[in-house]
């Protein structure tokens, strides 16, 4: 990709494009989501409740190669708010370009500015590409995540 990315919020104007990269990323965890779910996330994706996600969008040449989704959130352990990674995906032709690590950096830009200097994201183990990246860009925790049964 010759061409530097330029990553911005996401606008109206991004929902086909915003909806290709997170179909991209559902299927990559072999997944998918209703019709409603789309249409919900997309609309808090541009909301401007605080409460809600946020999304950053990456192109090259006007093509969207990139996403991120992020919110923040209060933190009983903490007083400043914690930032969540929730999403992040970057096309397979962009792969391997330094993309994924700017897309983290962004957030935790946003994560700065917005007062919380505390971002953490979740992975699949066998997730070992992207898990080559967050090892040098973040720190594994021992946590374990349990879900409700």
């Amino acid at each position: 990709m010759p061409d530097t990315p330029i990553i911005r919020p996401l606008v109206a104007a991004d929902a086909a494009a915003w909806r290709n990269l997170w179909t991209g990323y559902l299927a990559y965890y072999e997944t998918t989501v209703a019709e409603a779910v789309y249409t919900s996330t997309f609309a808090r994706l541009l909301g401007s409740d605080p409460r809600d996600f946020h999304g950053l969008i990456a192109t090259v040449d006007g093509r969207a190669v990139g996403l991120v989704h992020y919110l923040f959130h209060r933190h009983a352990w903490k007083i400043e708010e914690v930032c969540y990674l929730q999403d992040l995906y970057v096309a397979p032709e962009a792969r391997g370009t330094g993309l994924g690590r700017k897309l983290i950096e962004s957030v935790y830009a946003a994560a700065d500015a917005a007062g919380a200097p505390s971002v953490y994201w979740l992975t699949q183990d066998f997730n070992h590409t992207a898990r080559q990246l967050y090892d040098r860009i973040g720190k594994v925790t021992p946590f374990i995540r349990y879900t409700r049964a």
